[in-house]
């Protein structure tokens, strides 16, 4: 086994995971593949957060089968958020026999020994948690980027959506101690980064103790020198409080941009979502935030189409975003999940209607999104270069404090650090700039 592959389907959290098992197998001395082709380990990460995510992911594993049949000794892999639900499972050993290991969510630092177990007796191996035990630390890492890194400070989620399937996949609510934390960010800080993500399902109900709730960790990290910014992902607006409203003003490293879901602009279907907060309180927040800090990036997640969402409903959402003038969302289409309140309703929206409100509401956002990024002509931002420009080889790209994509000409040596470039065009979806 010399040569691994991995593909990652969902969220950064995902990604993270993704990491994670890419650091065990170079700890055993693998190495990255660039395609399936050349891996004799191939390892699929699934999302069932959407059911494009799904088919995409069967889709994927069929193509596998050809290889599997003329190199028999490779090892495919499935594991995600997708092999915590039962049906699932049974799908994939059903018309997948090819697949040699299934693993979830919640132990993951047992791939290592579910891989030596196939490769010393070439059986299937399906190792899979109903559920997270103790928090395991110290598990290596192979990150994608040199400048910046993923740091989970809490797994699950207690909220029970009813659209939502994470907490059915992912457990209850679990928080990594404080202390462990900001250890693994130092370490990350002596190791060249400057930039952390912190991740968790919902980031702002992160409890790592008695004194450390998520405000007092970004404090606590904000004093860590060298770091020089903090971002995360993903927060709930009914768990942001004033405090960590007020860290935006006062703690140097945090980036000034939040990404705050809203997921349906109509209080009413807000209440049928079991989201905890209504629009006005949604607009309270933002108001807020905005009084703290003018110049911060809101993005945000929003969903067309949920069950009983009426034409008024729609139209509050449009309203909403009209007022919020968000910088950027993920946009979605609901999409029933097995096992979740909503995909039982009896009112599911006509995949006509989702479509013709998808497609509005996806011009009025790239719509704002443009006209936001085309006022920063002309602005110098600080940019940290992240890497060569998927858009334009002969570019660097990097993010500002806002999380803006900038792509501008720049010599490789600059990646890892932060650089003031002046805007030149402000785009849908990115900025273009030059350097100072």
């Amino acid at each position: 086994m010399r040569k691994y592959f991995i593909q990652t389907f969902g969220c950064q959290m995902n990604e993270h995971d993704s990491e994670i098992i890419a650091g065990m197998l170079c700890e055993k001395g693998m190495e990255e593949a660039a395609s399936p082709d050349e891996a004799q380990v191939i390892i699929f990460n699934t999302c069932s957060v959407r059911e494009n995510a799904d088919k995409r992911f069967f889709g994927t594993l069929g193509q596998v089968k050809k290889k599997k049949k003329t190199e028999p000794e490779t090892i495919v892999c499935v594991c995600g958020c997708m092999m915590q639900q039962q049906h699932i499972i049974d799908t994939v050993k059903e018309k997948y026999p090819w697949v040699d290991i299934i693993f979830g969510t919640h132990n993951i630092h047992e791939f290592p020994k579910l891989l030596d177990s196939v490769i010393s007796v070439r059986e299937r191996q399906i190792d899979v948690w109903p559920e997270g035990r103790e928090i395991v630390e110290g598990l290596p890492s192979r990150r994608l980027f040199s400048c910046k890194a993923l740091v989970n400070i809490m797994y699950g989620c207690n909220n029970f959506c009813t659209y939502c399937i994470v907490p059915y996949t992912r457990g209850r609510e679990r928080s990594r101690k404080p202390e462990n934390v900001i250890g693994e960010v130092k370490d990350l800080v002596a190791d060249g980064v400057r930039e952390v993500m912190l991740l968790g399902q919902n980031v702002n109900s992160y409890r790592g103790d008695g004194d450390t709730d998520f405000a007092e960790l970004i404090y606590r990290l904000d004093e860590i020198e060298g770091l020089d910014r903090i971002r995360f992902m993903t927060s709930h607006p009914k768990d942001l409080s004033d405090r960590l409203i007020k860290a935006f003003g006062e703690c140097s490293s945090l980036c000034k941009n939040i990404h705050l879901p809203v997921q349906s602009g109509s209080s009413r279907v807000l209440e049928m979502m079991n989201r905890r907060y209504d629009r006005d309180r949604y607009m309270e927040l933002v108001d807020k935030i905005r009084e703290t800090v003018p110049q911060i990036t809101i993005s945000s997640d929003i969903m067309v189409g949920f069950p009983g969402e009426t034409e008024e409903d729609f139209l509050d959402t449009l309203d909403l975003i009209e007022r919020v003038r968000y910088d950027s969302a993920f946009t979605f289409l609901y999409s029933p999940r097995k096992g979740t309140p909503a995909a039982e309703a009896e009112d599911q929206i006509p995949e006509e209607i989702k479509h013709d409100r998808f497609n509005r509401m996806v011009d009025l956002i790239n719509t704002i999104s443009a006209e936001k990024n085309a006022a920063m002509e002309g602005k110098t931002e600080d940019v940290l270069v992240e890497g060569i420009s998927k858009q334009k080889p002969d570019n660097l790209a990097g993010r500002t404090d806002g999380f803006k994509l900038v792509n501008f000409r720049g010599d490789a040596s600059l990646i890892g650090k932060i650089v003031p470039v002046r805007i030149t065009k402000g785009k849908t979806f990115s900025l273009e700039g030059e350097i100072i």
